[in-house]
């Protein structure tokens, strides 16, 4: 069967997700929907087998009740973008579809469950998260024992890009999520997940970049993520 993947879109870097899925799509397994705030319909959702978040720019703060002045904060946000990647996270859950959140997709899921954002990570973390110009940076995560990730990975750590400069706030985390991954340097949430996972479909979230990562065909961190995802498709269809 050919898998329908709805990839939510980003105004940056978004050829990338779509590269991501190249073999699987020329191989005719996969199928690409690019998903937008202002043209895509509930039936677009509905065709979809599962879902990717992208990555991009910071979610609007009066979705999480955040400070309005920040270091960092963009000229603009994309409230319509917001609400609409909200809607297609709750369309997952609620129809149990998969769905990978990555970077800002996995700050989205935090803040539709409720949780808050760590805002700017500050000076001194910023240089170990926050890409320098248009390259990621590099860093270690340690993975939780026992999480769905690390079966995903079969790794207790390793290294992974980096390019944000928010975070997931640990003392404020939505509901029912886990944290699964964290940077040892910082203390930084590298990884989302379903804390009870009884009657959910596939739902994993990570802040690095598995789309861009340098030799991601052989990463953990990136390839294992993507044919578990892909195969956690296969599964609920």
């Amino acid at each position: 069967m050919k898998i329908r993947l709805g990839i939510s879109f980003s105004s940056t870097n978004f050829q990338n997700y779509l590269r991501w899925f190249d073999p699987e799509v020329s191989a005719g397994k996969v199928e690409l929907l690019e998903l937008k705030a202002e043209n895509s319909t509930e039936a677009d959702l509905e065709s979809c087998d599962g879902f990717v978040l992208s990555g991009g720019c910071d979610i609007d703060t009066a979705l999480y009740q955040g400070a309005s002045v920040y270091p960092h904060k963009p000229e603009e946000f994309e409230s319509d973008r917001d609400h609409f990647e909200a809607s297609i996270y709750l369309f997952a859950k609620q129809n149990r579809k998969p769905l990978l959140g990555i970077c800002r997709g996995m700050q989205l899921v935090q803040v539709v469950e409720g949780g808050k954002l760590i805002q700017d990570l500050g000076e001194a973390d910023n240089l170990i998260h926050k890409k320098a110009g248009n390259i990621d940076r590099k860093h270690r995560i340690e993975v939780s024992e026992g999480s769905f990730l690390a079966s995903i990975s079969q790794q207790s750590s390793g290294v992974v890009n980096s390019a944000h400069h928010q975070a997931i706030d640990p003392k404020q985390l939505g509901h029912n999520l886990f944290i699964s991954a964290w940077s040892p340097e910082t203390h930084s949430p590298e990884a989302l997940e379903y804390q009870n996972k009884q009657d959910q479909a596939f739902m994993l979230c990570v802040q690095w970049h598995p789309e861009r990562m340098e030799e991601k065909e052989k990463s953990p961190f990136s390839e294992n993520i993507k044919q578990s995802f892909l195969a956690s498709i296969i599964h609920s269809t």
